[in-house]
């Protein structure tokens, strides 16, 4: 090979490169909604803005493939409802699971999370397994992932289940003894159980911890199924350039 033509098939490899990189931001249609709930540490209001672990990681996305948006805090189900029917919708914090698989397009995960169903220490319940807790009283959120994981084994709401639109609610439920259980991300007890005055290492019992909540590896960013794969591929991209610069871990730091 010549150095002549090679460096014209260096400048045809550079030149498709450039062009594909460009061709996923110019196929970015634009604008977005993106929506969430009040799931604190990882998504909250505070002053009239959102903060919390998973909401910077979804700022730092944001800044990285430079697109502005606002976030809109809302019950889940609601949140979950848009995001499921309209079109360029971002929501998060979600469990990926199989359920849902195919009703989403995933971006990738923000923010990982352990499962429990826990007890109160005041009334302590021991789980052998998920069929134990059927003869309890389960505090949920409503279209929550917890709840839908309980709904798909076969518990009832009205029945075993008791739900709201608050996972505040849930954890006053359980302190007060309206409810038995209260299926819960374990960061999120811990820091509902903080913000009312209590130590959870001294007022919560993890009853039973459920993995199959968390087999993929966290909560996670996905889109609407009527948004385009262009802008989903760049929401990727800039999830994994910040893992790679360093600002997802220092992110991480700071809020575990």
């Amino acid at each position: 090979m010549t150095p002549r033509t090679f460096g014209k098939q260096a400048r045809s490899v550079l030149y498709g490169a450039v062009v594909s990189c460009l061709s996923v931001f110019t196929a970015y249609a634009g604008p977005i909604r993106i929506v969430t709930e009040e799931l604190p540490p990882y998504n909250m209001t505070q002053d009239g803005k959102m903060t919390g672990m998973s909401t910077e990681v979804v700022q730092a996305v944001l800044k990285e493939v430079n697109v502005q948006a606002d976030i809109q805090s809302m019950p889940w189900a609601r949140a979950y409802d848009l995001a499921l029917h309209d079109p360029d919708v971002l929501i998060y914090s979600i469990t990926r699971t199989a359920e849902r698989e195919p009703l989403f397009k995933w971006v990738g995960t923000i923010a990982a999370s352990r499962w429990y169903l826990y007890s109160s220490s005041s009334h302590p319940i021991t789980l052998m397994d998920l069929d134990d807790a059927r003869d309890w009283q389960t505090a949920t959120v409503n279209e929550d992932v917890g709840e839908q994981y309980l709904m798909g084994n076969r518990f009832l709401i009205g029945r075993q289940l008791q739900s709201s639109n608050r996972y505040e609610l849930n954890y006053q439920k359980l302190r007060t003894g309206h409810v038995d259980l209260w299926i819960s991300d374990e960061l999120n007890a811990d820091y509902l159980a903080r913000q009312a005055g209590d130590d959870p290492k001294e007022t919560l019992v993890p009853s039973l911890r459920i993995p199959e909540l968390e087999a993929a590896g966290g909560f996670s960013m996905a889109f609407s199924v009527g948004t385009s794969d262009a802008t989903v591929q760049l929401f990727q991209q800039g999830l994994k350039a910040i893992r790679e610069n360093g600002t997802y871990d220092a992110i991480a730091r700071k809020w575990n």
